[in-house]
C-alpha cells in the first residue's frame, strides 16, 4: 500500500484535518480489507473496479463518492482489482454543514450532492498519474463550499479542547472550553455531528489507544489505560472491544503480524 496525507489550505483547517490518497495493490485485496472507528468522518472518491462494503449484516456496493461517518464497528471493503483512493478527512461536527446535508449515525452513508460532479474530472487526473492536480480540484469545490456556511465557534472550540486532551475530558470541561453551558454544547453538537460529546470523546480516545497499539503491539496495556485516562486496564479493555470487536491483545498480535508486510502508514486507511 502507498499512503501519503496532505494538509488542507489555511481557510479549511477548521473543517478538515487533512486530504489523503492510497494506493492498494490487488494482493493486499484478496480477504478485503479491515477499516476501524475513529473520531473523523471521511468522504471518500475511489478509482478503480467495484468497491462494496460489508456492513451490517450485508454486502452493500458503493458509489463515489461516498460518506464514511463515524463508525460503531469496524467495516470490511472489498474490490477485485487495483484500488486509488483520495479521501477527505473531516471533523465530524463540521462534515455535514459543509456538504449542506442533514446530520446522522449513518457509519456508510450513500448520499447524493453536487460533490459528485468532480469524479469524472478526477478519473482523468487520477488516470493520468496527478493527484496533485485531482487534490486542487477538490480543495477549489470545497473552498468555495466553505465560503458559503458559517462554522460555530462553540463547536469548533468545543473539538480543539476534545482533540487536544484525545477525548478524556468531562463533558462539562468540554462545555467550558468552548464558553457554553453543557445543554446548549450538547444540543448544538448533536445536532451537527448526530452524536453526543460522549459519544465523539469515545472514538478520539479508542482511536489513541488503537494507533497505540497498531505502531507499539508490546505496549504495556495498564499503563496505556493510565496514560488514556481510562479507570484501569479493564475500562480500557471494554471499550476497546466495543469499538474494534477484539480485545486490545488481540488487536496487538494481529498489528505485530500485519506490520511485517505492510508498511506503518498501513494505520491511515486500513486502520485495524
Amino acid at each position: 500500500m502507498q499512503h501519503q496525507e496532505f494538509e488542507p489550505p489555511l481557510e479549511l483547517r477548521d473543517v478538515i484535518k487533512c486530504f489523503w490518497h492510497n494506493i492498494i495493490d490487488a494482493e493486499e485485496l484478496q480477504s478485503g480489507f479491515e477499516v476501524q472507528p475513529d473520531g473523523y468522518a471521511e468522504i471518500i472518491f475511489h478509482f478503480g473496479d467495484i468497491f462494496s462494503a460489508a456492513y451490517n449484516d450485508g454486502l452493500q456496493s458503493l458509489p463515489s463518492p461516498f460518506m464514511m461517518g463515524l463508525l460503531n464497528q469496524p467495516v470490511v471493503f472489498h474490490t477485485p482489482n487495483r484500488l486509488q483512493i483520495i479521501g477527505i478527512r473531516c471533523f465530524p461536527w463540521t462534515v455535514f454543514d459543509l456538504l449542506g446535508l442533514p446530520s446522522g449515525k449513518d457509519g456508510v452513508r450513500i448520499f447524493e450532492h453536487p460533490i459528485a460532479r468532480l469524479q469524472s474530472t478526477l478519473n482523468k487526473w487520477v488516470d493520468a498519474g496527478r493527484i496533485d492536480e485531482a487534490l486542487a480540484e477538490i480543495k477549489a469545490y470545497l473552498l468555495n463550499e466553505r465560503s458559503r456556511i458559517g462554522v460555530d465557534s462553540m463547536l469548533y472550540k468545543a473539538g480543539v479542547a476534545m482533540r487536544q486532551a484525545n477525548g478524556t475530558l468531562p463533558v462539562k470541561q468540554v462545555a467550558e472550553a468552548a464558553h457554553a453551558t453543557v445543554r446548549t454544547l450538547e444540543r448544538n453538537f448533536k445536532q451537527s455531528s448526530g452524536y453526543s460529546v460522549k459519544d465523539v470523546s469515545g472514538l478520539i480516545r479508542f482511536e489513541q489507544a488503537r494507533n497505540h497499539l497498531w505502531h507499539y503491539p508490546d505496549a504495556n496495556l495498564a499503563s496505556l489505560a493510565h496514560e488514556l485516562g481510562y479507570a484501569d486496564q479493564s475500562h480500557l479493555s471494554r471499550e476497546f472491544k466495543r469499538y474494534s470487536g477484539s480485545s486490545p491483545a488481540a488487536f496487538a498480535r494481529k498489528a505485530k503480524k500485519r506490520k511485517l508486510a505492510v508498511s506503518n502508514d498501513f494505520v491511515a486507511f486500513v486502520r485495524g
